[in-house]
């Protein structure tokens, strides 16, 4: 597989007409510094949104150099040459250009405000589907006798068959709550939206204006609905909001479409492109930025990552990354559908020190063959966790929904859950997001390269975010049956003697029951809760509270 567009699509590439078709140059150029420039650290409003102020100033991020827009004098420098500039990158400090006489490189090249000029090759290939498909399984059709057939225990959402993919990782108890991603803003950075502004599975975000606007940074317009249809099935998983067949992890977030990959092609360019993208983002106030897309092998083989390069530091799309989340972005990338041979390892920008890399999983937690694997090259955690991937559903081309397979699709559902999550606790920041996620994680204490810190539990990060503390491996907190019926039995390991209060509550905070244990040191305390037959069917949170911590389960009535 070529890399990177994480999915098992498409039926129908070799009918999509793409505008490239001869080999195109362009030119990377980064300047030397951002002096006398226009703009200022202390006029940010110039530049940056009210918006993206606002969510600078809660985590405490001051403005810095890097968020200065490029000096236009240098840009102007470069047209008056005869270069047209593609785009504009603030944080790398350098455009791209095309130039149709190469002999104005050398006057480029001799600028004083230029500090290298790269040559970028885009090549369009027989194969560019191949990024777009995994070997394991193409889509498959939902067929009408399968929808709304899944148990859902939350009785407000209709999820159909994209409930386990909610529930694996707590975001119906999120939803339960009410928190389905009002007010968030997500930038989508994919390969384009096709149909989207049409089809059903979107219709109550175009009529509440969730789509908040769309750009392709691969050919300078707004265009995305004619385009390649992977980010439609992405979003689907997010904002996708089709009663009994899909509903989204984040049906009520609002969205930005930003198109960065070109389908026809695979080059530096489109990782240039995603970090333009993620300055956009961040410009208009995106809390978080989803990337089902990854890069490790081009067109042009002589700009090949090396799994050396999955250090964290090197590739331009992993700095971006970095970068977005330095401006209290929260990023979540795929990890890539390279986990069989020959790469086997996660993709740029999966190997970022602060971003989400979401590994793949089947609707049983077990790995999928085709998920990518970490460590990163310098010896960190990655994936840092996982979500259904295999056989997930999405919103399928031309209607209705499918099954599919792809890291693209892990990290969408993960990502919505993440806005979820950061509605609930508006005052914290995005590093403390991603810590208390990591360590709802069924793994945490024993993360491994294949699923990182597990399966998470965004109810669960949403209890530790209000004061739990995650167990300690000297602890051990188990419920059982989960879910049940009648009764559950509760499996408490103590290291100490210590009166311990045991509490239930439903979603809404309301506590239901309430008694006190005495349980001794180093000793394995089962017991059961009774009465819980006459309760309502839903998501309830069992607590234990000692005398310096407290736990939280989340039970299931069903």
């Amino acid at each position: 597989m070529k890399k990177s567009l994480f999915t098992a699509l498409f039926l129908t590439v070799s009918a999509l007409v793409f505008a490239q078709t001869t080999t195109t140059v362009n030119y990377w150029i980064i300047f030397k510094d951002k002096a006398n420039s226009p703009y200022s650290i202390g006029n940010p409003k110039a530049y940056l949104s009210d918006r993206s102020i606002a969510r600078r100033q809660r985590q405490h991020i001051e403005i810095n150099m890097r968020d200065l827009p490029v000096n236009p004098q240098y840009v102007k420098g470069l047209t008056d040459l005869g270069a047209a500039v593609k785009n504009k990158s603030k944080w790398y400090n350098g455009v791209t250009i095309a130039l149709s006489d190469a002999r104005q490189l050398n006057k480029i090249s001799a600028l004083p405000y230029v500090q290298s000029v790269q040559k970028i090759t885009i090549t369009p290939t027989p194969h560019s589907a191949d990024k777009f498909k995994l070997e394991t399984a193409a889509a498959t059709p939902i067929r009408t006798t399968e929808t709304q057939t899944e148990k859902n225990i939350t009785s407000t959402l209709n999820y159909g068959l994209a409930y386990k993919q909610a529930h694996m990782i707590g975001a119906d108890c999120m939803h339960a709550l009410g928190y389905m991603g009002q007010g968030m803003v997500i930038a989508q950075l994919d390969a384009g939206w096709l149909d989207a502004n049409i089809l059903p599975a979107f219709d109550s975000l175009r009529a509440h204006d969730q789509i908040l606007g769309c750009r392709d940074f691969v050919t300078g317009d707004t265009m995305v609905y004619e385009d390649f249809p992977h980010g439609m099935n992405v979003l689907s998983c997010m904002g996708g909001n089709l009663p009994g067949e899909i509903i989204g992890t984040a049906p009520k977030a609002s969205f930005w479409l930003l198109r960065t990959e070109d389908a026809a092609t695979e080059s530096i360019q489109e990782e240039i492109n995603w970090m333009v993208g993620a300055e956009f983002a961040d410009s208009v106030g995106a809390d978080v930025i989803n990337s089902s897309l990854g890069y490790s092998v081009f067109d042009d083989s002589s700009t090949n990552h090396t799994y050396a390069d999955m250090n964290g530091n090197s590739t331009i799309i992993t700095k971006a990354a970095d970068w977005a989340e330095s401006v209290g972005i929260f990023v979540t990338s795929s990890a890539g559908n390279a986990g069989g041979p020959p790469w086997f390892k996660i993709t740029a920008p999966a190997d970022g020190d602060s971003v989400l890399t979401v590994g793949a999983v089947d609707s049983l937690g077990v790995i999928a063959n085709f998920s990518s694997r970490g460590l990163t090259f310098d010896g960190r955690i990655k994936p840092d966790v996982v979500a259904i991937g295999k056989g997930a559903v999405i919103a399928a081309n031309g209607g209705g929904t499918t099954y599919s397979n792809g890291t693209s699709f892990s990290s969408p559902i993960t990502a919505g859950a993440v806005a979820c999550l950061w509605q609930a606790n508006p005052t914290k920041t995005n590093i403390e997001i991603l810590q208390a996620i990591k360590a709802s994680c069924s793994q945490f204490n024993s993360p491994d390269s294949i699923k990182g810190y597990g399966i998470p539990d965004f109810c669960a990060a949403n209890q530790i975010l209000s004061g739990i503390t995650e167990i300690t491996q000297d602890e051990h907190f188990s419920v059982y049956p989960n879910p049940s019926k009648t009764y559950f039995v509760v499996d408490f390991y103590s290291n100490k003697k210590q009166t311990v209060t045991v509490e239930l509550f439903d979603v809404s905070g309301r506590r239901i029951s309430s008694e006190s244990r005495v349980f001794d040191v180093y000793s394995e305390n089962k017991f059961d809760i009774y009465g819980t037959e006459n309760l309502a069917r839903g998501i309830y949170i069992l607590k234990m509270k000692t005398d310096d911590r407290v736990y939280s389960k989340k039970i299931i009535k069903e």
